[in-house]
């Protein structure tokens, strides 16, 4: 319906233009038109803009400037998705009887915010340009751009400002719920890693650790563990220990752990992989486009010659560098990218509806498609709101396209966007701090990130009231659904990829604990006696590849508890306590940096693990700075 509805949209404008010009012969397959494009649709969006007063002037028939900011105003009056480009749903509506014509109303004036360039730093308030004085048609908005049109070269260098402008969603920490209450516990999975590797960045640099930016879940999920392989034809293997927790001596500590197995780099199916780079000012640095070339070239190394590349930039505005172009080619594509150079604002609306353009034009069936959207998270023109942004990758989503965000940078990284843009782009979110992160991410687990085994995964928990009295989620906050939404297809769950795990802890209190934990009651749920050994149900649903409706497994729990912890337990443990310590937890017991490091030193599965050695190496330095904060006292 909607590619029908696209086509009537094009046949519209053709024989608009042939009405206008005489036919001019203009042949496209475009769907969305953004500045720098030419011709005679932009010719005929121009006329229909100043007949409704959003633009003044004379048509040029070049999407300028002062016509992606019409656009811009267009959709924030007609109640649009706010772009500034003319994608089918604005043109539709432009076209239309239902278009609204320009007034003038305060909040209308918001659409015409500059288009400040960065340089790489932050141009302190004297700087900004006068505010444009208002008028019934602005005079911003002439075509021609000689009525006051605001463009601003690249400024002067600035000194970096001496705060983080950083940013990260609230996180509201889980606390314990009633099993008598509140029997079933339901989470999305999830394998974003991105919260360990910041961590990581902060203490080896020093600096503080801000708190909603310790993800627990995504510590747990950075590390690998000894659970068992998918068996039969499930995609997953499923493992669950039961052991005393270490910071609770009422509670006990119950380890769930998802696997998939690993795909042969020649079995698996091809890829066509879309480079989404931002190129803008802020952008400059070592850690930057730098470290962004250096990852890709990586990634070109371990491609197939038969997978697909396409590499698209974007600053101020949008630009296809290389489209469908075989990984053969690799001279190509690395020179290219290396020849990347960092200027400009952020308008990171115009490079993803431009990557999904080109990911929906080369769809084949049995082929993976993918984009790797590469920057610091500071979209800035156009939808740049965490919402706006989610609602537009969640819509492109449903055409297949899956969308992978690697972040780079910090001091002005906006980790709240990256992880809204995974989360809604059935995809992943990496933060990129060195080239080894970047090897990780993009070679070793490459496959995870790009070839989905188990698509929309939920886990739900059944615990039993005569075994457990209350439970605890540590993590996945953003992940929790509601019950119904566990068996109805139509709710988004997390993506699993070949060879991932998904990692969840529970802190549970047995039916038999004096563990006061402010359970609630209610006098009409009544207790039923059970004779099952089960402490609770694993359920879990996923979708195949391919498929829309889900299939169910299910895993009960009636093993004794473990009286000492496993390696794979200590680890978790050893991560957990840390997280808790980091964010302040009300639940964190005596937790410690000391006693998870006490964890970690007696676990057999870190000595040979670099990245396991590494955590070992961070809680030494994180229970040195405790120790010495201590004796400061």
């Amino acid at each position: 319906m909607k590619s029908i509805r696209i086509l009537c949209l094009a046949l519209v404008l053709a024989l608009t233009l042939c009405a206008a010009d005489g036919c001019l012969g203009e042949t496209t397959d475009k769907t969305i038109w953004s500045r720098g494009d030419t011709g005679g649709t932009v010719l005929t969006l121009q006329q229909r803009l100043i007949a409704l007063g959003y633009l003044s002037g004379e048509p040029t028939r070049v999407f300028d400037e002062a016509t992606e900011k019409a656009v811009l105003l267009f959709q924030r009056l007609n109640g649009l998705l706010e772009t500034g480009m003319a994608d089918p749903v604005t043109i539709e509506l432009l076209l239309s009887d239902a278009a609204a014509p320009y007034t003038e109303v305060p909040w209308a004036r918001e659409a015409e915010a500059d288009v400040l360039y960065e340089s790489g730093a932050y141009a302190p308030p004297a700087m900004a340009a006068p505010a444009i004085a208002a008028t019934s048609v602005p005079a911003a908005l002439t075509s021609n751009g000689a009525m006051g049109l605001r463009s601003y070269g690249r400024s002067t260098p600035q000194q970096f400002l001496p705060f983080s402008t950083d940013e990260y969603t609230l996180i509201g920490e889980n606390g314990f719920q009633s099993v008598r209450v509140n029997p079933l516990s339901t989470f999305a999975a999830d394998v974003d890693t991105a919260s360990y590797a910041q961590l990581r960045r902060r203490v080896l640099g020093g600096m503080t650790v801000p708190r909603d930016s310790v993800r627990i879940e995504e510590m747990l999920n950075y590390f690998s563990y000894d659970y068992a392989a998918p068996s039969g034809d499930a995609p997953l293997g499923v493992t669950m220990e039961l052991a005393p927790c270490p910071w609770n001596g009422q509670t006990l500590l119950l380890q769930i752990g998802l696997s998939a197995s690993p795909a042969e780099r020649d079995a698996r199916q091809p890829w066509h992989l879309i480079f989404l780079i931002d190129t803008s000012g802020s952008m400059a640095g070592a850690d930057r486009l730098d470290l962004v070339k250096r990852a890709f070239s990586l990634l070109l190394e371990e491609l197939r010659p038969d997978d697909l590349i396409s590499v698209v930039a974007y600053a101020s505005m949008d630009r296809v560098l290389l489209e469908g172009v075989p990984a053969a080619d690799k001279t190509r594509i690395m020179e290219t990218i290396g020849e990347l150079e960092p200027y400009g604002a952020t308008n990171g609306t115009a490079g993803l509806l431009r990557a999904y353009e080109i990911a929906e034009k080369y769809m084949k069936p049995g082929a993976m498609t993918r984009i790797l959207l590469a920057t610091d998270g500071d979209l800035n023109v156009g939808a740049s709101s965490e919402g706006e942004l989610a609602r537009l990758v969640q819509e492109k989503k449903r055409g297949g396209v899956s969308l992978t965000c690697l972040g780079f940078g910090m001091g002005n990284y906006k980790d709240n966007k990256m992880e809204a843009l995974a989360d809604y782009g059935d995809g992943n979110c990496w933060y990129i701090d060195t080239i080894h992160e970047a090897r990780k991410a993009l070679v070793t687990e490459g496959g995870g990130t790009f070839s989905t085994v188990a698509k929309d995964v939920k886990l739900q928990l059944d615990f039993n009231p005569a075994r457990v009295k209350g439970y605890r989620l540590i993590g996945y906050e953003d992940r929790l659904l509601q019950a119904e939404d566990f068996a109805d297809d139509r709710k988004d769950g997390g993506e699993i990829g070949s060879g991932h795990r998904v990692t969840a802890l529970y802190e549970l209190v047995p039916a038999d604990s004096a563990f006061d934990f402010g359970e609630a009651q209610s006098r009409y749920v009544t207790p039923v006696s059970s004779e099952s050994a089960e402490w609770l149900t694993l359920n879990i649903r996923y979708k195949a590849p391919g498929e829309e409706e889900s299939r169910l497994l299910t895993y009960p729990l009636n093993a004794d508890i473990s009286p000492v912890l496993s390696d794979n337990m200590k680890l978790a443990a050893s991560i957990a306590e840390a997280g808790m310590v980091l964010r302040g937890s009300e639940w964190a017991g005596e937790s410690s940096y000391s006693s998870a490091l006490a964890l970690l030193r007696d676990c057999g599965a870190v000595s040979g693990d670099a990245y396991k050695e590494e955590w070992l190496y961070l809680l030494t330095l994180l229970e040195r700075d405790e120790t010495l904060t201590e004796a400061k006292r």
